[in-house]
């Protein structure tokens, strides 16, 4: 018993241990330390003594191992056991270490052995003002319509800073401006900008705004962020078209050329797009308008559509529209006036009447360029002005009848090559005292005047035309030159048109009037015409227009394009076919026939050869190839066939030959026969000679009747014209200005004419005669003699062309005779006609 309750009073006693020291190390690990430090500090920074703050002996720290077993996970504060002290490790970033912006607390464990002790503390990581705030992009666009009203605002892109408290984002900055301002709205935490539109946009103005966004945190000093806005401003339809002036005014010279630019009216809209296209259209309902003048309506060019003539209507005016293509559309309007002439000038008041601002150059001295009248508003001398011009010019003024006024005339004669302007400055001066004067300057234009004609670099032309040419082509292109200007040296072509006659080309030919290039109407034929000329006459088109002309010698080049003629043999029906009888007993070398062609080509178009296509015996019959003479090679035999067939090929030289064939029947007949033949040839012969004499005397007869009619009707045509000039005036009572009418007197030995007011070239004033009185040259004492000279020459001239026809003829007669020993085949019309044939052919008329 005694055993046993001594026992439980030592476990009593062990559980009252156990729990003293229970309590007792309760008490150890309970003590907890706080420090507190900034964020990046520098490695190897003190906090404090934790050992002496914890009351443990600095010399047991390094044999109990005095460490911390338990903190963040970078290991960021050791324990220096050698003294105690808890400093910093490595670089304390308190972002990184405590997300948020609450307070960032590191809570360390610290163990000691020996005995065992575990001790707690608590480092608390102040914030810093190390970031600087910063936008998710560098710039936000926005897109604004110019209609929006003020009021509206746009959210922006928030700003971020890692610090936390007074060192996160505090406020917001936009960059002065009239149209934006920033508007911030707190969300919990956070701060989100707004942009707000304070007063209205307008794009006309500016386009596109570039903003400036600062975001700023409240550290010391505070550190910013920028955000870029660019706000582009829609464009609506909200500008009318504008026209650059309310009023266009411009002069417009009557006549002018349909298509002539007027004035360009220029209207701008400050929208862009279909909001900014303008279209232009007349708001002018009068029908006169719109049938002189038409309106572009996309440049807004107006043009000369009809006649303008300043009789029927002086001021033109039209209203014109400029709408856009927006919805819907918007218009304007603006007026142009297009006035003809119009003169005034300044004070003292001188008024310039009738100006001539454009001057012929041939402008006579005296001619009238100006009216002008000179006023003064003031009385008596002061009212009293002298007018003057400026030095070393070819004009004067001179006073009229009435005072201040003045007429401005030429003094010397103008050359508009020295000279093409002058400038004449009108000097008015009173008479006052002080004087006051007035000046006003005119200028004068000297215009040319049409005293050049056109001229041909080269003239005559020759032109070389092939025959068969294209009808319709060009054959030449003509060009002339003139000295003058504007329409003075526009020229235009065009052909003379000749008599008719079969050598005039004029009526076949065409010209452009304005480029000078010569058209053939049809296709030439060198065996009709070889050669032949026309004219072209240039004129320019000044009032009066002058003129030259050219002359185109015409040379018709001969092609290869007639195919051979067979003159004979020629059958009745009109082939080229002929039977020959010869006598049996003829010799080698024998006369059968000779084949006569004719080509109306020439050079080596027209030179034929002969040749023997076909034969029925090659050793009887030769063919010279030059002649077409058929004779025999060799005698007959009593075995040779009394019939033979000869087919002739006639060929010309071209370079694409043509050729054309006779057949020739030679009939080889008894001796008795032969001369039966010949004497019936002969009886032919004699008639057809009959009939060629008779020909021959009715041509010669014809020309010499002609001849005889010719000199007589000269004769009586010279005979018939008067030589009296006893009548001193003839009466014309249409005279109207030109010198299409004229008077005659003859007065002595001189003849007169009295003339309108423009004189023929050539002809000489009589001094001290009325200026329109001309004097002709007295030609009758000439006129015999001239006469007498030209009957001579055309005597001559017939006498030796007849001579050369009857020479011609009486050789053409031979020939024919000569004909008449081969054939019989020929007509007295026929041999006629080959006559002519051969006399156009060697171009004799």
């Amino acid at each position: 018993m005694e055993a046993g309750g001594q026992r439980r009073r030592w476990e009593c006693c062990w559980i009252a241990l156990c729990i003293s020291f229970i309590l007792g190390l309760g008490q150890r690990v309970s003590a907890q330390i706080r420090y507190s430090i900034p964020e990046e500090v520098k490695e190897g920074t003190a906090l404090g003594n934790i050992a002496k703050d914890l009351g443990l002996e600095v010399s047991s720290l390094v044999d109990r191992q005095f460490r911390i077993v338990s903190g963040s996970k970078e290991d960021l504060f050791q324990i220096n056991q050698e003294n105690g002290v808890l400093y910093v490790h490595k670089k304390i970033d308190r972002e990184s270490v405590c997300a948020g912006s609450g307070v960032c607390m590191v809570n360390l464990k610290t163990v000691l052995e020996n005995p065992l002790e575990i001790h707690y503390a608590e480092v608390e990581i102040s914030d810093i003002n190390d970031h600087s705030p910063r936008f998710p992009v560098k710039e936000q666009r926005l897109r604004i319509s110019e209609n929006t009203l003020p009021g509206a605002d746009y959210q922006l892109q928030a700003a971020s800073d890692p610090d936390s408290g007074t060192n996160s984002v505090r406020s917001y900055k936009l960059n002065p401006n009239d149209h934006f301002e920033i508007r911030v709205r707190e969300s919990d935490e956070d701060k989100m900008p707004f942009l707000v539109l304070k007063k209205a946009v307008d794009r006309e103005i500016t386009t596109t705004y570039k903003l400036l966004l600062t975001a700023v945190d409240g550290g010391n000093p505070p550190k910013s962020g920028i955000l870029n806005i660019t706000i582009t401003i829609l464009d609506t339809n909200d500008n009318r078209p504008v026209f650059s002036r309310e009023t266009y005014s411009v002069t417009l010279q009557e006549n002018s050329a349909i298509g002539t630019v007027v004035i360009r009216v220029n209207a701008t809209d400050m929208d862009e797009g279909p909001n900014s296209e303008i279209e232009y259209s007349f708001a002018t309902l009068n029908n006169k308008v719109h049938e002189v003048f038409e309106l572009d309506q996309v440049t807004g060019e107006i043009r000369v559509k009809g006649k303008v003539d300043f009789e029927d209507t002086e001021v033109y005016k039209l209203d014109i529209q400029a709408s856009d293509k927006g919805h819907p559309s918007m218009s304007a309007n603006c007026r142009v006036v297009i006035k003809i002439i119009d003169v005034n000038d300044n004070w003292p008041e001188i008024e310039i009447t009738s100006l001539s601002k454009n001057v012929p150059e041939d402008s006579k001295p005296g001619t009238v360029i100006s009216l002008i009248s000179v006023t003064d508003k003031d009385a008596g001398i002061n009212g009293k002005v002298i007018c003057q011009l400026n030095k070393n010019i070819p004009f004067e003024l001179k006073p009229s009848f009435k005072d201040n006024m003045y007429s401005l005339v030429t003094k010397d004669r103008l050359d508009r090559e020295t000279s093409s302007q002058y400038d004449i400055t009108v000097i008015a001066s009173d008479l006052g005292q002080p004087s006051l004067t007035a000046s006003t300057t005119l200028s004068i234009q000297i215009s040319d005047v049409n005293d050049n004609s056109p001229e041909f670099v080269i003239n005559p032309l020759d032109l070389y035309i092939m025959e068969n040419n294209v009808a319709g082509s060009s054959i030449i292109s003509v060009s002339a030159f003139d000295r003058d200007t504007a329409e003075n040296a526009v020229v235009s072509y065009h052909i003379i048109r000749g008599d008719g006659t079969q050598n005039d080309l004029s009526s076949f030919l065409n010209i452009n009037s304005e480029t000078g290039v010569v058209y053939s109407l049809k296709s030439f034929d060198f065996e009709t015409l070889k050669t032949s000329h026309f004219y072209v006459l240039a004129t320019d088109s000044g009032t009066p227009s002058l003129s030259s002309n050219v002359t185109v010698n015409v040379f018709i080049l001969d092609q290869n394009d007639n195919v051979p003629v067979i003159l004979y043999p020629v059958s009745a029906n009109g082939s080229a076919e002929g039977v020959e009888e010869i006598p049996r007993n003829v010799n080698a070398g024998h006369l059968v026939t000779k084949v006569r062609a004719y080509d109306a080509d020439i050079g080596y178009n027209g030179w034929l050869l002969f040749s023997l296509q076909e034969v029925s015996d090659h050793s009887l019959f030769g063919l010279d190839r030059y002649t077409g003479q058929i004779r025999t090679l060799r005698s007959f035999t009593e075995t040779d066939e009394a019939l033979h067939k000869l087919i002739i090929l006639v060929k010309d030289n071209g370079n694409v030959s043509l050729s054309a064939t006779a057949t020739v029947i030679v009939k080889v007949v008894e001796p008795k026969e032969a001369f039966a033949a010949s004497d019936v040839k002969n009886t032919v012969k004699d008639e057809e000679e009959n009939n060629v004499t008779l020909y021959l005397i009715i041509t010669l007869g014809s020309v010499s009747v002609l001849f005889v009619i010719s000199i007589i009707v000269l004769i009586v045509t010279q005979c018939s014209k008067s030589t009296d000039y006893s009548s001193k005036y003839l009466q014309d009572t249409n005279y109207d200005g030109t010198l299409c009418h004229s008077i005659q007197y003859r007065s002595g030995d001189k003849r007169y004419m009295l003339v309108g007011p423009r004189m023929s070239i050539g002809s000489t004033i009589v001094p001290g005669s009325n200026g329109n009185t001309l004097v002709i040259p007295d030609r009758r004492r000439t006129d015999s003699g001239e006469v007498s000279k030209w009957l001579m020459h055309l005597c001559i001239t017939v006498a030796v062309r007849c001579w050369l026809l009857s020479v011609v003829l009486n050789m053409l007669r031979l020939f024919l005779k000569g004909t008449f020993l081969v054939s019989t085949s020929f007509s007295g019309p026929d041999l006629l006609d080959l006559g002519f044939t051969l006399l156009k052919h060697i171009n004799i008329k």
